[in-house]
């Protein structure tokens, strides 16, 4: 009676580790968002096993009767498209009444998009907070006032038509001066990270339409002032020199 938390690859195929092959061997089921992608992976790497349907428009359905496979000592694994499940993914709910359930639940350890993205992006990592996914309507300028007070680095993902508004409302809230990074198709063969301010990448990509899973990331305030203060120390040198 367990339930298994298995990174499946945001890109690359050989990004999955071997431990999460081997579960999903042992599995008793595997729940996936879509059969068909994740049909592929299984495919590709000889597995069979039963595979079932969890995803955002049926999760609250299915949980139930999911829970109740659990108890009668099935072990199921569930996997995502692409990356961990529950981060910015289906998964909450069904660990949630795991939890209330007594029913064990265990992550593994595996491929995410965020971290790469954050790695590369240039930007501080000692401290930053993952956003997902911003409003698409109700609540969104509100929370962009909000992030644009965060003094830590900012993370976020966004959808490919979305890109360019979410960069020119980051650009207008944030200011058109604040550093980012945009990176897509993380551990696939095109995968590329571009740099540069709000403004300077909303230019970039309404001239270049993305493709692929993307992922912003965001300097925060602070990096901001540490700029403005260290050319402010420059300034105070070079007048105490004359």
């Amino acid at each position: 009676m367990k339930l298994y938390l298995v990174p499946t690859p945001v890109g690359n195929l050989g990004d999955i580790t071997l431990r999460a092959l081997e579960v999903l061997k042992q599995a008793d089921a595997i729940l996936c968002e879509d059969t068909r992608t994740s049909g592929k992976l299984l495919k590709h790497y000889e597995i069979q096993k039963p595979l079932y349907s969890y995803h955002q428009h049926n999760e609250h359905k299915v949980t139930e009767t999911l829970v109740a496979q659990l108890q009668s000592g099935k072990t199921l694994a569930l996997i995502t498209d692409a990356g961990t499940p529950a981060v910015s993914d289906p998964g909450f709910y069904l660990v949630r009444a795991c939890v209330q359930h007594n029913i064990e639940v265990e992550c593994l350890p595996g491929a995410t998009a965020f971290v790469p993205a954050l790695a590369v992006s240039g930007l501080p990592t000692q401290r930053f907070t993952f956003e997902g996914f911003l409003p698409q309507k109700k609540g969104r300028k509100t929370m962009l006032e909000k992030l644009a007070e965060e003094e830590r680095t900012m993370v976020l993902y966004e959808s490919p038509h979305r890109l360019v508004k979410s960069l020119e409302d980051m650009s207008t809230i944030m200011g058109s001066n604040r550093q980012a990074a945009v990176s897509r198709e993380i551990s696939k063969l095109f995968a590329e990270t571009k740099r540069g301010t709000l403004t300077e990448l909303a230019q970039y990509y309404t001239e270049h339409p993305p493709k692929g899973e993307i992922v912003i990331v965001v300097a925060g305030k602070e990096a901001v002032k540490s700029k403005k203060n260290k050319y402010k120390t420059e300034e105070e040198d070079e007048d105490s020199e004359d």
